[in-house]
């Protein structure tokens, strides 16, 4: 037998505990209106009908969900004729999405085992990751193929009960990230696992069982084979989602932060006091703080501040080989940074282009003489790039702190106190550094 393959005997024995409705504290006021209307039309139409998954997770929990997931017995098909307003994506396992203006309801058909030739459109790679999975099944195939037992509950539409199939309500008691079945086989087949064990125990404040966390940080490099665009998709999740500093800690202990920047990692130390480890933690804590005050957040400038050390390691020995000017090897350098990191991460261009533009006005930002202070207030990026160099003021202290608070008072001060701090640049002497050398060209017409 191939141990990659799923077989009903890989799974721990799976005993279905149903709680009625009055033994839970699930209601239908907490469930979205387009939910509802998803689940009433597949039951009313004959079909089975759960909310499954992080919705009754959270629901139990007394949180809010950010998504309402179906389950159901109805093929992609099937769902589709039943709803005009329905678009069947994926390739890896086929979904239905219903589609109510912005709001999009997903519904998936129970999955089953691989081991059925008759159901089976499965395929795995050598090393047991799945390629695509439209494999359809049972609620009780369904529930053994879910990754942790706190999200293998399923609340149904016809009597408001819980189904509960891998104790999940046990470890949402005991605070508890628990994968079903054989982790290594499980983490193999979808890498990401690891990922979401991570991600899930930092956003509850949940401890990782400890069978589910032994074999993580030896098939970390797993990760590798998996697109950049899907680990870029994960990275959001795991660094924006108001849990970024502990997450990332996680992450790091477990060696799977090491396998998606790379690059980063290399300025780790055991004592966190690099640079780059300062950065870190002052980007993620104050990404945490923005989407706790219900602030607007850019990818770009989370992954600008994680780079830029990095970045200035490398432009500092691009000048030392290549005799580049300052200016020259950090455009240099960012060429190859972004280029590596891009190859794990897929960061989109429109992000990459900011990041350039943030990094650009480190060195803009310490020529402030004549009106330079005042166009570069005016620029789009400004406040980002200010926003940067505070931050790089708390890590580097000195000069650099010196001209973050220079910024700070020019921006809050009045037009004609700003133009006696410019005047003031001009009569101290203030230099200019970072300047990018210009050819003349008219120097040698002009009369000697």
């Amino acid at each position: 037998m191939n141990n990659n393959e799923y077989t009903p005997s890989q799974f721990p024995e799976l005993a279905l505990n149903v709680l009625k409705r009055e033994e839970h504290n699930i209601s239908r006021k907490q469930i979205s209106d387009n939910a509802l209307k998803v689940l009433y039309r597949l039951n009313g139409a004959g079909f089975e009908a759960y909310l499954v998954g992080g919705g009754v997770r959270d629901l139990l929990l007394g949180l809010g969900p950010k998504d309402f997931d179906i389950a159901t017995n109805a093929t992609p098909e099937q769902i589709k004729h039943l709803f005009r307003n329905c678009r069947l994506i994926g390739r890896r396992f086929r979904l239905a999405h219903i589609m109510f203006g912005r709001d999009i309801i997903e519904v998936a058909t129970f999955r089953g085992h691989h081991q059925e030739p008759s159901k089976n459109v499965s395929a795995q790679s050598d090393e047991g990751m799945l390629l695509r999975d439209n494999v359809y099944g049972s609620i009780d195939e369904d529930a053994e193929r879910r990754d942790f037992s706190i999200n293998a509950m399923y609340y149904n539409i016809s009597d408001y009960s819980i189904h509960d199939y891998a104790g999940g309500v046990e470890d949402l008691e005991d605070k508890l990230i628990r994968l079903i079945g054989d982790p290594e086989v499980r983490y193999r087949e979808d890498p990401v696992r690891m990922l979401r064990a991570i991600r899930f125990a930092a956003k509850l404040d949940f401890d990782i069982e400890e069978d589910t966390a032994a074999p993580i940080e030896e098939l970390a490099q797993l990760l590798q084979g998996i697109p950049s665009a899907r680990l870029y998709e994960e990275s959001l999740k795991l660094l924006q989602s108001g849990y970024g500093l502990e997450t990332y800690h996680l992450m790091r202990e477990y060696n799977l932060f090491q396998q998606m920047f790379p690059t980063i990692a290399e300025h780790f130390t055991e004592d966190y006091s690099s640079p780059t480890e300062q950065m870190l933690d002052l980007v993620f804590d104050s990404t945490d703080l923005r989407i706790e005050d219900g602030k607007r957040i850019n990818p770009a400038f989370m992954f600008a501040a994680m780079l830029w050390y990095p970045l200035n390691t490398l432009a500092d020995k691009l000048m030392a080989e290549r005799k580049l000017g300052h200016y020259d090897a950090i455009m240099e350098a960012s060429n190859i940074i972004l280029d590596a990191q891009v190859k794990t991460i897929a960061i989109p261009r429109r992000h990459t282009a900011t990041i350039r533009e943030i990094w650009q006005l480190q060195l803009r930002l310490p020529r402030r003489n004549g009106k330079r202070a005042f166009r570069l207030m005016e620029l789009n990026k400004f406040r980002a790039g200010f926003d940067f160099l505070e931050m790089r003021g708390e890590v580097e202290e000195g000069d650099t702190k010196k001209l973050a608070d220079w910024w700070n008072t020019f921006q809050n001060a009045g037009r004609n106190m700003r133009q006696a701090m410019t005047a003031d640049l001009e009569d101290t002497g203030s230099k200019t550094p970072y300047r990018r050398r210009r050819n003349n060209r008219n120097k040698k017409n002009k009369p000697s």
